[in-house]
């Protein structure tokens, strides 16, 4: 793409995302994710039913009456979206990718952000760290976020979430929210997913397509690996073939629910054809 279909794409996907994010998801979002603590912000006089325990005693002196200390939440958080840019991410068979709900998803998670004026970081990542992108507030940066999620040309097709969780808890010390959006065709990673838990709050979104869940029975087919390139003959009319592709496809899908369940972690699956819009609602109002 050139310069200016990748601004029209940008411009695209932020008038999508930026409604969703307006009008459904900011509310749920400030709720479902709390700041750091209480600060104090103010001292009024006392009214019947507030709680005793509050009474600021020096103030509550000095005017001869009772006043209160008035607290509010610490509003501002950091949030971390991890994106995976794999070979598999450019699969569908739908009408559109995954890579492109991954877009779509990350881009109305930073606008709901920036509602709650939080920081926005992003991690691209395969097997490799690809990009790295710090956290940082304002909408230049959420549509720079936006530029790289479309355009962005991975060094390497291949998938390694493990690597990508041990690179977050690495770089980022203090406690941040976390999408971790992938299709997670990947194993072992349930070792640095448990670090990473322990100090941030952490949200596994898996993308599928329903074409993944079960080999069709297209008789002889030359399948290749979007992620290794390697390309093989596949009796897809064999019903032993396609029973042992649906053990591994639900080994995957199987370890990813249990692994984030084990860690404390957050998770959600949505299809490519399905809405996310609801799933993600679903998922906040269950918090």
């Amino acid at each position: 793409m050139d310069t200016k279909e990748i601004l029209k794409k940008v411009r695209k996907i932020e008038i999508k995302t930026r409604r969703l994010s307006d009008h459904i998801f900011s509310g749920e979002y400030h709720t479902s994710f709390k700041g750091r603590g209480m600060t104090f912000s103010e001292v009024r006089q006392y009214q019947f039913g507030d709680d005793v325990r509050a009474i600021d005693w020096n103030v509550t002196a000095r005017y001869n009456e009772p006043y209160i200390k008035v607290f509010e939440e610490e509003r501002e958080l950091t949030m971390m979206l991890m994106a995976d840019v794999s070979g598999s991410e450019s699969f569908g068979t739908k009408n559109q990718f995954k890579r492109e709900i991954v877009t779509e998803i990350a881009a109305t998670m930073a606008f709901s952000a920036t509602q709650n004026n939080d920081k926005i970081g992003l991690i691209l990542f395969s097997d490799e760290i690809e990009l790295f992108i710090p956290p940082k507030k304002g909408k230049s940066h959420v549509l720079r976020i936006i530029r790289e999620l479309i355009e962005f040309q991975p060094k390497s097709k291949k998938t390694d979430v493990s690597q990508a969780l041990k690179f977050l808890s690495g770089v980022l010390k203090k406690k941040a929210i976390v999408f971790l959006i992938s299709d997670f065709m990947s194993d072992d990673y349930e070792h640095n997913l448990k670090i990473a838990a322990k100090r941030h709050d952490i949200t596994g979104v898996r993308i599928y397509d329903q074409r993944e869940e079960k080999m069709p029975n297209l008789g002889l087919v030359n399948m290749t690996d979007a992620e290794t390139g390697q390309t093989i003959l596949v009796n897809t009319g064999s019903k032993q073939v396609r029973l042992e592709y649906e053990k591994y496809y639900q080994g995957k899908v199987k370890y990813f629910n249990e692994t984030f369940s084990r860690c404390g972690a957050g998770s959600l699956s949505t299809r490519v054809d399905e809405s996310y819009v609801t799933k993600l609602l679903g998922y906040f109002k269950s918090r």
